[in-house]
């Protein structure tokens, strides 16, 4: 048995397009909803070892900091701190519900404007909060329009691109992220260095400037053509197919829109039909997917690079420069999965990114242990201090290009419409809650678990290359509307989908891979 790889998925159809400036454009836009998702999480691990910033809502983190004798992996130990990180993404949880039916009833893009307006508001609590209660509500708008540009973001831009390049048009998102992470961390180097309170202020206030840019965005970008069938506009869906794809020989594509919009129509409860036997594919792929992504450990070392240089034995400033650093490899290394995603496929970079993953982590997990071993004292030298760092930047690079943005461009292209909205918010909503889940009990974890933290997380590493070598079919270069068809020639859940799902024989579908 070979795993889940379909080298060749018989019938599915090639379209007619080109690529034209205005699904270039419209990409382009449409991946600033995750410019909001990307400063929050760059900008609040730099906040939180801010020691103005802990001292006014902190104290007792503050002073625990100040000790020179504390178990190094205990120093930052709060539940009430980590709530200010995790409070956004269980409202984003939350949120994601809403935003499916906003995002099928009024249309991607108006969902999209939601979330940059909330999160736009979020901004203001936070920037001028004067107590705990004020931040706290702040985090919870921010999260509210996490979930709603996460949810509508990755759907928009799978359904405006063209088969070929969806790959690299959805990676957009995970760019604006990564992107939106690193202008945080350069912000957040700068302000540190500021006296007073005004520091903290900027950094958390300037989450304005990406909340205004989803939202100008919105209201100028058009509405796919799937959203614009779904919703009864017939004629403007196949006008605006025809202005995306450069060509006006866009009938057989229209037609499987049409299609897939008739079936959809036959389905009045999609949170029901979801867990029919014949979206099961789907189904388990929009829950793992996002569960495993959290589980690697990256948002242990996004939301907490600057804390857990700090614990390393960095200095404050010492270690945005290293948080600094990272984020600007994730950067470009996302953009190796831009040009790569639709050559090479999403397998081959989700299993090379699994190993390398796993080996990196093992190391730092080895490292971290000699040196600080299970009472968590002891020095560590510069050039162990670098080297750690070169291995955490190993390790993000081998995510940056395969469970970061293939985390969010696979389970938004495989679901067929009539459930495209709900698997896409099961896959949010998942991805907030264990995000949630991390982020609230990793300091807890350090402290308790020690350098054995990063072997918890390798084990996970391990579990989901194995998952995804076995049970997730190639996706490349198949037309969203077309997707029943590589499942039904996968080796495992080719027996969940009805022969009429591909339109074609049970016989025909039987090529896989050996």
């Amino acid at each position: 048995m070979a795993g889940g790889f379909v080298s060749q998925t018989p019938g599915v159809r090639n379209y007619n397009y080109k690529l034209t400036p205005k699904v270039f454009v419209t990409c382009f836009i449409g991946a600033f909803g995750g410019l909001i998702f990307g400063y929050d999480l760059g900008i609040s691990g730099g906040v939180t070892q801010m020691e103005t910033f802990l001292e006014e809502f902190f104290p007792s983190v503050h002073k625990k900091m100040k000790n020179a004798h504390e178990n190094e992996y205990c120093r930052f130990d709060s539940q009430l701190l980590t709530l200010f990180t995790s409070s956004l993404y269980l409202a984003a949880l939350i949120s994601s519900f809403f935003a499916s039916t906003i995002t099928r009833v009024f249309g991607r893009k108006w969902s999209m404007f939601l979330g940059g307006l909330t999160f736009f508001i979020g901004s203001a609590f936070n920037g001028f909060a004067q107590n705990i209660a004020m931040l706290l509500i702040g985090r919870i708008l921010l999260g509210f329009g996490v979930g709603f540009a996460n949810q509508s973001v990755p759907v928009y831009l799978s359904e405006m691109a063209p088969p070929n390049l969806r790959g690299a048009f959805n990676n957009g998102f995970q760019v604006a992220i990564i992107f939106g992470i690193v202008v945080a961390t350069i912000i957040n180097y700068f302000t540190a260095q500021m006296k007073g309170n005004i520091g903290w202020r900027i950094s958390l206030g300037l989450a304005c400037v990406p909340a205004m840019m989803i939202m100008f965005g919105a209201l100028i970008l058009p509405d796919t053509p799937n959203s614009l069938i779904e919703r009864g506009f017939t004629e403007d869906a196949k006008k605006m197919l025809q202005s995306i794809r450069g060509t006006s020989e866009v009938d057989e594509e229209f037609q499987d829109l049409i299609d897939a919009s008739e079936e959809s129509k036959q389905v009045k409860h999609p949170w029901k039909n979801i867990l029919l036997p014949r979206y099961r594919p789907q189904l388990i792929m929009t829950c793992f997917i996002p569960f495993f992504q959290q589980l690697t450990g990256i948002n242990v070392i996004t939301f907490y690079a600057p804390v857990l240089f700090q614990t390393l034995g960095f200095g404050s400033k010492a270690s945005l420069l290293s948080a600094m650093v990272t984020g600007i490899i994730e950067l470009l290394c996302t953009f190796v999965s831009v040009f790569t995603v639709d050559r090479f496929g999403r397998r081959v970079l989700f299993l090379q990114g699994g190993i390398q993953m796993l080996i990196s982590q093992i190391a730092i997990g080895v490292m971290i242990g000699v040196k600080f071993g299970t009472v968590g004292t002891g020095n560590i030298g510069k050039s162990d201090a670098n080297l750690i760092v070169a291995l955490i930047c190993i390790y993000v690079a081998g995510f940056a290009w395969s469970w970061g943005p293939l985390g969010w461009l696979v389970p938004s292209e495989i679901s067929p419409l009539e459930i495209r909205s709900a698997a896409q918010a099961i896959n949010v909503a998942v991805n907030m809650f264990f995000t949630f889940l991390v982020a609230q009990l990793f300091l807890t974890m350090l402290c308790h678990m020690k350098f054995g933290l990063f072997f918890f997380f390798a084990v996970f590493v391990f579990i989901m290359t194995i998952f995804i070598y076995l049970m997730l079919p190639e996706t490349k270069n198949v037309p969203i509307e077309e997707m029943n068809r590589v499942w039904k020639a996968h080796w495992f859940w080719g027996r969940f989908i009805p022969d009429e799902a591909v339109g074609v024989s049970a016989a025909e579908m039987q090529q896989k891979s050996v």
